[in-house]
């Protein structure tokens, strides 16, 4: 899978060369290419941004720099690919959007800077996302937060299909509580069930403490997601037991 990220600031993707991606990317597995926007400005100063038309404090980031690197990557693969534009008014990002952008080969993520970008880029934007109800200095770093998040999805970047199958937000549910040596640490013990070696009351036992943490934490995730007709039960004897 290919990322093409569109940024003022290429250095900082320098973030993504270690651990599982940079061995993904080593294995030819996914490929991230870091755009400096500058390179296509026609400004010889390669000046980005100018003062808002209407007034007001700070810079809004110029079209034709965005428009020109977006041409150029059309014109290097013969097609504009799925184009991403970082943004706080975008769709907040969550796990199933991870799953839908998987289904792209080819995304082009673009990083906004300053008070904004001239509205007209929109035009060759695909959807907007973003990653919360907060403000960044600019988009490179939620789109480093996207790019994780896709890449370990791909095939072959994680050693096991399990190792995020189990994981937060995969299957909707926050993930259960995780427990390794020694037995006893500081006079707290490792649950009696993870020691039994019976796959099947573990696995049980995971899938209600996995429902437990999501209605205690995040009870808001639950109404998105279809339940089986054991993890409703569960969840019954959960909600009973709070009201007891």
């Amino acid at each position: 899978m290919k990322f093409d990220v569109l940024t003022l600031f290429p250095e900082m993707f320098e973030a993504l060369n270690h651990s599982i991606l940079k061995k993904a990317q080593e294995n030819g597995i996914i490929e991230i290419n870091p755009i400096n926007i500058r390179d296509f400005s026609n400004n010889k100063h390669k000046k980005v941004d100018d003062y808002p038309y209407g007034g007001g404090a700070g810079m809004v980031m110029q079209a034709e720099p965005i428009f020109n690197a977006v041409d150029y990557i059309i014109n290097r693969y013969g097609k504009k690919p799925y184009t991403i534009m970082m943004s706080p008014r975008g769709k907040r990002f969550e796990q199933s959007d991870a799953k839908r952008f998987l289904q792209k080969e080819h995304i082009v993520i673009l990083c906004g800077h300053y008070e904004g970008i001239d509205e007209r880029v929109l035009s060759i934007v695909d959807e907007e996302i973003s990653i919360g109800d907060f403000v960044l200095t600019g988009g490179e770093i939620a789109s480093m937060a996207i790019i994780d998040c896709i890449s370990r999805l791909v095939p072959g970047v994680l050693p096991k299909e399990e190792s995020y199958q189990d994981e937060s937000f995969y299957d909707g549910l926050l993930e259960y509580p995780q427990y390794t040596r020694p037995e006893v640490f500081r006079g707290m013990k490792v649950p009696d069930v993870l020691l039994s070696g019976h796959h099947e009351k573990i696995r049980r036992w995971r899938k209600y403490q996995s429902l437990k943490i999501t209605y205690e934490r995040r009870p808001d995730l639950l109404n998105k997601k279809k339940l089986t007709k054991e993890e409703q039960d569960m969840l019954d004897e959960i909600i009973k037991s709070k009201e007891e």
